[in-house]
C-alpha cells in the first residue's frame, strides 16, 4: 500500500550539469538547494544580497545589476546602530557606512559577472505580501525586501495581484536575457508556510505566485514544484522542522533527490554519487589514524579525489 500521492515532475529539458553556472534567488529554500549544490560540487552561487521572499524585489536588484546602477547615500539609512538598506537583507547591514557602501557595490559588481556567466538561474518566491515605505522621497513608494526591524508604522501592507507578478516575473527574465541570452530559468514556490501573514492569508499569497508562475507567458516545463511536494507528498509535520513552518532535513532531501532525477543530466547524476562517497569519506574518523589500513584508505581516496579533479578542475574538495 502506498502511504503518500506521489507529484508528478515534467522532466527539464535544459539539464544542469558539472560544466552548469547556477545562480539561486529567492526566498530560505534558495539556500537549501544552495547547500546541496555546493555539497555536491556544483558550480553555484546563492542570493547575494541576502534572502530575498517577493518578486518585485528580486526584480529591482536585477535592475540595479543589469544596469550597473550604485548604491549611494541615497539607498542606505541608519537603524539601531547600523546602516541598512531596503533593497538587501538585514545581514549585510554594517556600522560603517562607507565600508556598507563599497559592500554594496562590490557585490552588485560581481552579481553582474556571475548572471552573465550563468547557464541557469534558478528563482524560488516566497509570498505575494509586501510592505510598501510610507515615506518614500519620490511619489512611487518603495516595496522594501527587509524592514530591518523598522517600526510597522512606517510601512503600508499589500498583497501583489497576480498580473503584477506576472510582469515583475517577465521583466526579471528580460533584465537577464539582455546580458546572458541564453541562460535558462528554472521557478519554484518555496515551501515554507508563512504563517504570521496568517492561515488565509498565506494561502492566497502562495495561490498568487503560482497562478502568476503558470501563466501562458511562461513555459510550464521551467516549473518545480517544490511547495507541491511538501503540501501533498509530503504531508506530515514528521517532515517539519521544530517551527513546525520549515521543512526538515529529511524533507529538504526527499525534494533534493527529486529535483536532482528530474533537473540534473544522468551523466552528472553519476558523478554525483562518487562525490558522496568522497565527501562521506572525508568525514571519517578512524581509531588509529596511523595504521596501516586507515594509510591505504588515505591513499586510495586521494586517488579518487585526483581522478575526478583531472574530469572537473573546478571541483575541490
Amino acid at each position: 500500500m502506498l502511504f503518500r500521492t506521489p507529484i508528478t515532475i515534467l522532466k527539464y529539458k535544459n539539464r544542469i550539469d558539472y560544466n552548469s553556472r547556477i545562480v539561486l534567488l529567492g526566498s530560505c529554500f534558495a539556500e537549501n538547494i544552495s547547500e546541496k549544490f555546493s555539497y555536491f560540487k556544483f558550480q553555484n552561487t546563492v542570493n547575494p544580497f541576502g534572502i530575498i521572499f517577493n518578486p518585485v524585489s528580486i526584480e529591482n536588484l536585477i535592475s540595479r545589476v543589469v544596469n550597473n546602477r550604485k548604491f549611494t547615500e541615497d539607498d542606505i539609512f541608519f537603524h539601531n546602530d547600523l546602516w541598512h538598506c531596503y533593497e538587501v537583507h538585514s545581514e549585510l547591514s554594517a556600522i560603517n557606512k562607507e565600508d556598507f557602501l563599497q559592500n554594496l557595490n562590490a557585490i552588485l559588481a560581481e552579481t553582474f559577472i556571475h548572471i552573465s556567466n550563468a547557464t541557469h538561474i534558478v528563482t524560488t518566491f516566497g509570498t505575494s505580501w509586501v510592505y510598501r515605505l510610507r515615506q518614500a522621497q519620490s511619489d512611487k513608494k518603495l516595496i522594501v525586501a527587509n524592514c530591518h526591524k523598522v517600526p510597522q508604522s512606517q510601512f503600508e501592507k499589500e498583497i501583489l495581484s497576480i498580473e503584477v507578478i506576472q510582469n515583475s516575473i517577465q521583466n526579471t527574465i528580460d533584465l537577464i536575457q539582455k546580458i546572458n541570452p541564453n541562460c535558462k530559468f528554472i521557478f519554484t514556490i518555496s515551501p515554507v508556510r508563512h504563517i504570521k501573514d496568517g492561515f488565509v492569508e498565506n494561502t492566497l499569497s502562495k495561490a498568487h505566485l503560482i497562478s502568476a508562475i503558470h501563466d501562458s507567458q511562461f513555459k510550464i516545463h521551467n516549473y518545480f514544484p517544490s511547495y507541491e511536494i511538501m503540501m501533498d507528498e509530503l504531508r506530515d509535520y514528521r517532515y517539519y522542522a521544530d517551527d513546525m513552518l520549515h521543512p526538515s532535513k529529511n524533507a529538504v532531501n526527499f525534494i533534493w533527490q527529486l529535483f536532482s532525477e528530474n533537473y540534473i543530466c544522468k551523466e552528472s547524476q553519476k558523478i554525483m554519487t562518487e562525490v558522496l562517497t568522497i565527501q562521506r569519506s572525508l568525514h571519517h574518523k578512524p581509531f588509529n589514524e596511523n595504521s596501516e589500513s586507515h594509510l591505504k584508505f588515505l591513499s586510495n581516496l586521494n586517488t579518487k579525489i585526483q581522478t575526478l579533479n583531472n574530469k572537473f578542475p573546478q571541483i575541490k574538495f
